[in-house]
């Protein structure tokens, strides 16, 4: 049920976007007492953040992501205080897998690089050790890089939690509602919509494929691409795999899950159209993903495809997101571009966007987010 606010309030806060992090920021928000907002154009969780892999994982990260990524983990693990739901977390192996000693060479550099930046959450493993933690593993595996201590959670139940937990503090989500225009008016933004208007002195903007168009109406265009990530679950399966299963060189998301089916994606991408809100599965490419995982997991060969799904997501260049303050406007905010792997950041992202929203300021370093860092590369 769509619930309206009275006409005559207005937010501390007005969240656009009801995925991950547009919940989690409200959540955080209503936490440090702002009044909170949240209108969606779809349902809550119906895009990106409800149709994800549910990785929960530091391991790969972007140098630039590690501190939040590594401070979100440490909300992960105690979720649900937060919630009052597991949300499906679980702790398992997050583990990357070299097919070569090129590659393996690749992964033990990157350890040492961010052990000298003081993180030590990957361990780099021998052929051995994943052996160990992969029975299943194809024998031309030389080895691979871990965090142990990484999981999965389910994402849509997570993202809904938020929600319900944002509810409980006051927070207002408005359904179905599409911000179409963004304006400055007597010290307030006003969002407009095709039947409403909302205002508030403070808005953020994380619609994620989507966000690209209010930024460029703020006059801060940046090069968001709408991009369609493909997922398949196959029929169950006898327990062999324990761990969260990445490749270094090809693309890959594996994990089997409790019931015994075997969620894959990691990558290859189905055809995106947020003009008309859809996507398309292209078989070609699920193929693809179905061939690396039997290569790497021979089991894998008899298994039956029985679902497969795409969502659309907002994919940055550089593929890491757009977090932060406007450079141009005072109280508008963004957190969008995840480029397929911000759930797992949503907890701690959204702690931040409520801190820059409630204080203006953030002892977290997010220059590398700015939104204009694609000033002098912006599309035409």
């Amino acid at each position: 049920m769509t619930i309206v606010p009275a006409p005559h309030t207005t937010p501390d806060l007005l969240v656009i976007g009801g995925g991950i992090h547009g919940c989690a920021a409200a959540l955080f928000a209503a936490k440090r007492g702002m009044s909170v907002t949240v209108i969606e154009k779809d349902s809550v969780a119906r895009h990106a953040s409800g149709v994800n892999a549910g990785g929960v994982r530091r391991l790969g990260r972007d140098f630039a992501e590690v501190p939040i990524s590594v401070r979100s983990m440490q909300i992960w693990h105690d979720i649900p205080d937060l919630l009052g739901e597991d949300c499906g977390f679980q702790i398992a192996p997050q583990i990357k897998l070299a097919e070569n000693e090129e590659e393996l060479a690749g992964l033990r550099k990157r350890a040492e690089e961010l052990a000298m930046l003081g993180f030590e959450h990957e361990v780099v493993l021998d052929r051995h050790r994943v052996r160990e933690l992969l029975p299943a593993v194809a024998d031309h595996v030389v080895g691979g890089l871990a965090c142990l201590d990484d999981g999965f959670a389910q994402p849509f139940w997570t993202t809904t939690a938020f929600r319900r937990k944002a509810e409980q503090l006051g927070a207002v989500f408005v359904e179905g509602t599409r911000a179409e225009r963004l304006l400055r008016e007597a010290g307030n933004w006003v969002v407009t919509t095709l039947t409403d208007s909302y205002r508030a002195p403070k808005v953020l903007i994380s619609c994620g494929a989507w966000s690209g168009i209010l930024a460029a109406q703020l006059d801060e265009p940046v090069p968001v691409q709408a991009i369609a990530p493909l997922m398949l679950v196959t029929s169950r399966l006898p327990a062999f795999c324990n761990a969260v299963v990445g490749a270094t060189g090809r693309p890959l998301s594996f994990k089997q899950m409790p019931n015994g089916t075997v969620v894959i994606g990691g990558g290859r991408r189905g055809i995106a159209e947020p003009a008309s809100n859809r996507s398309e599965i292209l078989f070609s490419q699920l193929r693809l993903t179905a061939d690396t995982a039997i290569s790497l997991f021979p089991i894998m060969a008899g298994a039956t495809i029985i679902r497969a799904w795409s969502g659309i997501e907002g994919c940055m260049p550089d593929e890491i997101p757009v977090i932060g303050a406007s450079r141009k406007h005072e109280g508008i905010f963004y957190s969008f571009g995840y480029s397929a792997h911000g759930f797992q950041l949503g907890p701690a992202v959204g702690e931040l966007m409520a801190e820059l929203a409630a204080t203006g300021s953030t002892q977290t370093d997010l220059s590398k987010f700015s939104i204009d860092r694609f000033h002098s590369n912006q599309c035409q």
